[in-house]
């Protein structure tokens, strides 16, 4: 058995697939869902990854924060904002990221700007 996974932003469906595991992390802390599980809904922590396992790959998208919906082995995964950690351009999110520290106050937590910068070097494979 398989998990049906659609991973979707405000204006398109940015993966949709089979896949055997989806890792997300949530406001509540990281979630692994394999077939079988029983229902749950999630609220995306911002600036995180969700790892979706196929037989082929494993799929890294980066997301601003959203909802994750499990039930009947379907998986809904709904973002503000995500990209595919194969179609970040590495240079650029660095200078995204240095430029959102920069406004940052000293003391402050990380802007979402800059946790989703981070995100997304994490998603490419760059740790940041």
């Amino acid at each position: 058995m398989t998990l049906r996974v659609e991973l979707v932003i405000p204006d398109r469906e940015l993966w949709s697939g089979e896949a055997s595991t989806v890792i997300a992390k949530t406001t509540e802390g990281d979630i692994g869902v394999l077939t079988g599980r029983a229902p749950v809904f999630g609220i995306l922590a911002e600036g995180s990854l969700v790892e979706i396992v196929t037989e082929e790959s494993r799929v890294k998208a980066a997301v601003s924060g959203g909802f994750l919906s499990v039930a009947d082995d379907r998986v809904s995964i709904l973002a503000a904002q995500a990209q595919l950690g194969q179609d970040v351009d590495v240079e650029v999110t660095r200078s995204e990221l240095a430029a959102a520290l920069a406004e940052a106050s000293p003391i402050a937590e990380d802007s979402p700007g800059a946790r989703y910068a981070r995100a997304l070097l994490r998603a490419a494979g760059d740790q940041a």
